[in-house]
């Protein structure tokens, strides 16, 4: 998935995928707790700065999660190969 298109549904779920909490994502992100819970408290797709959305990603994937882009049925995630 292209970094900066990601929602925070989409960051709500892979959480709730990987089983990790909120302070999880901000250890292995390197993201303050506060963004994270700004950015998951946003609708549809987010707006944060490029490097903070890349630190995200980022994390989510080296933990096997994949981004779905919309495609128009709706942008998602899927657990796949963990790492």
């Amino acid at each position: 998935m292209k970094t900066g298109h990601l929602t925070s549904a989409q960051i709500r779920a892979a959480r709730a995928m990987l089983r990790w909490e909120q302070a999880v994502l901000t250890e292995k992100s390197g993201v303050s707790l506060a963004t994270i819970k700004r950015l998951e408290k946003m609708t549809g797709k987010i707006s944060a700065n490029l490097v903070t959305l890349q630190a995200i990603e980022r994390a989510f994937t080296e933990a096997g999660i994949e981004f779905l882009p919309d495609e128009g049925r709706g942008a998602g995630v899927r657990l796949g190969l963990q790492k």
